[in-house]
């Protein structure tokens, strides 16, 4: 004897991870703030530091940050939450912001499918400048998209994979990494992102911090790769973004219309939902596209060519013709207003400037 038993599974769904407030990274006067001696004699407002003196290595006079962003534990709902500021707070990626859930800006990383709204700006709402700095540090550019970081003063203690997976330990934290590279025993990676928010987070965050063995860390911008195949593929993704970019503002009929008019000017079949389709009956592998007979070509006569008749030249009503016989081709109705129906302009004997009546005055 035996009996049908049903059994019923229940998927358990993850439930969705609020964010809390966020907490305040430090206390006020917690942080001091520690300078190094400065050997110059003039400041200079555009670098923000010291000029002349003491340049022969500029990063071994710096001092190692006191606090550190901690993604996990300082995220957390803000003001800006509830105003709808999008840009993040510089402090909070510095790992001091003394503010917590008070602050005017997100203490959240940036997020990379929402657009800022101003493209001037960076993530931290700062200016961009129409180039970069010599030492390629700062704000960055409005020029570029750079999503590349450019990590000095790496100490090296074991061999280039080992290298390269404490890099991504420590930077994945800030973003999606697409690609890393490290040039072994000059003590450089080159670290690139996915998207430019993280980039710009990752900057401020990771200056002058530390990996694993103590060292200060030199950040900034890395200049344009000089790779061939990286210019095309940087290019390809720029293309691509801009296309998304325009159809996602673009009403989606006059999209399909479009597409429909390109396939039917190429002789593709579309399907339902307008895709193009290989032709069945095509015996060549390589024949995917079905090409439209052309009409044949009328056979030269002696009438003379006809003449332009009110708005619509000669050459144009030829070409709605050579459409409308495409269209009938394909099984599409096509209504063409025919030369007749409009009634030709009167002559005149003057010069025909644009058909304004000029000619009488």
């Amino acid at each position: 004897m035996s009996t049908d038993e049903t059994s019923t599974v229940v998927v358990k769904t993850k439930p969705v991870k609020k964010l809390k407030p966020a907490r305040k990274q430090v206390k006020a006067g917690d942080v001091e703030r520690k300078e190094t001696p400065q050997t110059g004699k003039e400041y200079n407002i555009w670098y923000n530091k010291w000029a002349g003196g003491d340049r022969e290595d500029n990063y071994s006079n710096k001092v190692k940050s006191q606090t550190r962003c901690n993604i996990k534990k300082d995220s957390g709902l803000t003001r800006a939450n509830t105003t709808g500021i999008r840009y993040c707070c510089l402090f909070y990626a510095r790992g001091c912001c003394p503010y917590g859930w008070e602050c005017d800006y997100l203490h959240t990383l940036p997020d990379p499918d929402n657009a800022l709204p101003d493209s001037s700006k960076d993530c931290f709402a700062r200016d961009k400048f129409s180039d970069y700095r010599d030492d390629m540090g700062g704000v960055g550019s409005f020029n570029r998209q750079n999503r590349t970081l450019y990590v000095g003063r790496i100490k090296e203690t074991g061999p280039g994979p080992e290298t390269e997976e404490i890099v991504i330990r420590h930077f994945k934290e800030w973003g999606e990494i697409e690609r890393i590279r490290v040039l072994q025993y000059r003590s450089v990676a080159f670290v690139t992102y996915v998207s430019e928010f993280g980039a710009q987070f990752a900057k401020e965050a990771m200056a002058c911090q530390s990996l694993d063995n103590d060292e200060i860390l030199n950040v900034r911008w890395a200049t344009e790769d000089p790779n061939p195949v990286q210019k095309v593929a940087e290019k390809r993704r720029l293309e691509e973004i801009g296309q998304e970019a325009i159809k996602a503002r673009m009403d989606p009929r006059i999209v399909d219309a479009m597409r429909a008019v390109r396939a039917l000017e190429d002789g593709d079949m579309l399907d339902d939902e307008g895709e193009v389709v290989e032709d069945p009956e095509s015996s060549d592998p390589e024949a995917k596209r079905r090409r439209i007979e052309l009409p044949p070509p009328q056979e030269a006569t002696s009438e003379p060519s006809p003449q332009p008749l009110g708005l619509l030249s000669a050459d144009t009503m030829e070409g709605l013709k050579y459409f409308a016989e495409i269209r009938k081709r394909n099984g599409v109705s096509l209504s063409v207003v025919h030369p007749k129906t409009i009634p030709p302009k009167p002559l005149t004997s003057g010069l025909g400037v644009a058909d304004y009546g000029s000619d009488e005055d």
